[in-house]
């Protein structure tokens, strides 16, 4: 079957380029950087120009494994979808850049918390239309890197295929961190497509979209005021007044930069609200956490305070602060700055403070149940507070304020400070939408407008670590998720019929499609564990992608060079490492010094993920058609990431038996001829 449909695909895609082992491995190695380039920088420019991605963000992810997983079915055809991914990658960003969209979606199951702007295509069109898009243009590069399967043994052609991605991520994640430009990912990735070109004709075509392409990158990248921080991409607006500007992060307003008197006098209440409830004690220790562009510091220097430190997860909004803040607080010799997530940055502390004050960490939020981990989501959870209630004085303080616009948020966040600190804490609202939580350490130190009473009958229990799920209530699944996920799962068994030809041929390999979902819930369980035990930043993220790709290389050679286990053996390791991930939950790492819990976090998180790809590797090794294999199995990744909002329903830390029942879905799957030859 492999042969047959390679030699039709000789003819399309530059196929000829993998006719020997040196050829293809260059070819396959590059198609293979491009393709997660490419989705990586989608993922994050989309999620900062669309705000409907902003909070689904594994929807771009998914329609990438969809494109990925299209692009190996149609490897196997004479006909080719290579040569429009550049066109339709040109045709988005210039779609995107010429309709923004802000905000569009309204209604009693979203959550805002900034000033709101109704602007683009709604949501029901931007998401399909994006979704389409994405799939198309990354089915480009796995197209041609599916040809070199082609070509090629399954094994040796996986072996590159993770060289390539693993180069790609590398290379995205150090221009995250130096903040590149759009306009830099822009050139590399029209770099790549106009090298891959297999003809001159093309070679020339390619160019010149690629030109229209950095074009249009190039006038976003030169609108003044942006810039790009590991997180966001960052506008700035000078107000009409001195010493104002407005910081815009992803599209969304998300900070106004004003003068501290200005702000405790004539603007929002809830800045100095917290200073009137809480002790009158000296402060000789202040903790603000989403210090941001430095307003709460300055109004906490005002107060009185002798030392503060400053946290926020974005270091461009700090140095925004530093540099246009006219009341220069970060200058001041009594704060010390410091880029961290804020969980992390608590847990790491051995300072004792006066003051704990969560000042809008999470003023970009926009959900609606989301269960994605975002970077404010471990910060505002039971065993959270408990944390900073260890890191008070005595008589110290903790208060936390935002634009809560719903009462069920604010009686859950009051319900949660009274848990952790035994008694009800004083609640302030303003305009409808404004709300200071404050507790201190002794009751007797509060003072309190009135004693906090919930608005209903039914308060929601905290969010912890488990199910650091603050926005969702837990009584319904929200309706916009569910059709999103049902949509997305039909165009996939669609997209399967269609190139893939009838179900009932893939029929040897349906273990590699669970084994797909398994391995993709059992990433999404490990990304969290790792944002709760060294923070929810861009770096973490990065460390655990890269370090599955290098455990998955890793077992490859492995597979390759050893004499391995049989499956059922390998599949038994699997279940004893997922019950061994299952029993030790991650907050009782959380004590250790920092190298001890990153091993023990990485054993219980990897071990599972390198024996599950042995498996694979073992299978995959003897597939006869290695592109319709691997496409199963990248199609499967997509039913994984959909059960990943199981999670709102099960925790994080139950997604392991989710995993493990997808593995033993798998292993019964297994042809009985494979599995006597492996």
């Amino acid at each position: 079957m492999v042969s047959t449909d390679s030699m039709g695909a000789d003819r399309m895609g530059g196929a000829e380029h993998c006719a020997d082992d040196r050829g293809a491995a260059i070819r396959l190695i590059s198609a293979a950087f491009l393709m997660l380039f490419v989705e990586l920088a989608l993922i994050r420019w989309l999620g900062a120009n669309v705000v409907h991605l902003s909070y689904f963000s594994n929807f771009v992810l998914l329609g990438s494994f969809l494109g990925i997983g299209a692009g190996f079915l149609i490897s196997r055809y004479t006909w080719s979808v290579w040569p429009i991914s550049l066109p339709l990658l040109t045709l988005l960003v210039a779609g995107v850049l010429t309709f923004p969209v802000t905000i569009e979606r309204s209604g009693s199951d979203m959550i805002y918390f900034t000033s709101l702007s109704i602007n683009g295509p709604p949501a029901w069109l931007a998401l399909p239309v994006v979704f389409l898009l994405v799939a198309t243009i990354l089915a480009g590069p796995a197209e041609v890197v599916g040809r070199c399967f082609g070509r090629m043994r399954p094994l040796s052609a996986y072996r590159y295929d993770l060289i390539g991605s693993l180069m790609g991520i590398v290379l995205f994640s150090v221009l995250s961190f130096l903040r590149a430009p759009s306009l830099v990912w822009g050139a590399i990735a029209a770099i790549l497509y106009v090298a891959l070109a297999d003809t001159a004709r093309r070679r020339l075509l390619s160019g010149a979209f690629a030109l229209v392409l950095l074009a249009f990158l190039a006038r976003e990248t030169m609108v003044p005021g942006t810039s790009w921080s590991p997180y966001y991409k960052i506008q700035t607006e000078a107000g009409s007044e001195p010493g104002r500007m407005l910081i815009v992060a992803n599209g969304v307003p998300h900070q106004l930069m004003a003068p501290a008197q200005w702000k405790m006098e004539e603007g929002e209440k809830i800045y100095q609200t917290p200073y009137l409830r809480l002790p009158s004690n000296a402060l000789q220790d202040v903790l603000i956490v989403g210090a941001g562009s430095g307003s709460d510091v300055a109004i906490a220097l005002r107060e009185g305070a002798r030392r503060v430190d400053a946290v926020d997860i974005d270091p461009r909004i700090m140095e925004i602060g530093a540099e246009f803040n006219i009341d220069r607080p970060y200058a001041d010799p009594r704060v010390t700055r410091h880029v961290n997530d804020g969980r992390a940055f608590i847990e790491g502390s051995g300072r004792k403070y006066d003051l704990i004050l969560f000042a809008l960490p999470d003023s970009l939020t926009l959900v609606s149940g989301a269960s994605q981990i975002r970077l404010e989501s471990f910060l505002f959870t039971r065993e959270a507070l408990e944390s900073v209630r260890k890191h008070l004085k005595p008589n110290g303080a903790f208060a936390m304020y935002n634009y809560y616009r719903e009462p069920w948020l604010i009686d859950r966040l009051a319900g949660t400070a009274a848990t952790v600190f035994g008694h009800a804490p004083c609640v302030d609202t303003f305009s409808g939408a404004q709300a200071v939580v404050a507790v201190a350490m002794n009751p007797g130190d509060q003072q309190c407008a009135s004693a906090w009473t919930p608005a209903s009958a039914r308060v929601i229990p905290p969010a912890s670590d488990n199910s650091p799920f603050l926005y969702f209530r837990g009584d319904t699944f929200p309706p916009l998720y569910l059709v999103t996920l049902a949509s997305i799962l039909i165009a996939s068994l669609v997209t399967v019929r269609v190139l893939g030809g009838p179900l009932r041929t893939m029929r040897p390999y349906a273990d590699l499609f669970f084994m797909g979902a398994a391995f993709l819930l059992l990433e999404t369980k490990n990304v969290a564990t790792f944002a709760l035990l060294f923070g929810t930043t861009w770096f973490v993220n990065a460390l655990v992608f890269a370090a599955v790709l290098v455990i998955v290389l890793a077992a490859v050679e492995v597979t390759r060079r050893l004499r391995t286990p049989p499956l059922p053996v390998v599949y038994a390791g699997i279940v004893a490492a997922l019950v061994l991930a299952w029993v030790i939950r991650p907050e009782w790492l959380l004590p250790l010094p920092f190298w001890p819990r990153l091993i023990a976090a990485s054993l219980l998180a990897f071990l599972p993920i390198f024996l599950a790809n042995v498996a694979f590797a073992k299978r995959f090794r003897e597939s006869a058609d290695a592109q319709g294999a691997f496409a199963i199995n990248l199609l499967g990744t997509i039913v994984g990431g959909c059960l990943e909002y199981a999670a709102l329903f099960l925790g994080y830390n139950n997604l392991l038996i989710v995993t493990g029942l997808l593995y033993l879905a798998a292993f019964l799957l297994i042809p009985k001829a494979s599995a006597r030859t492996a």
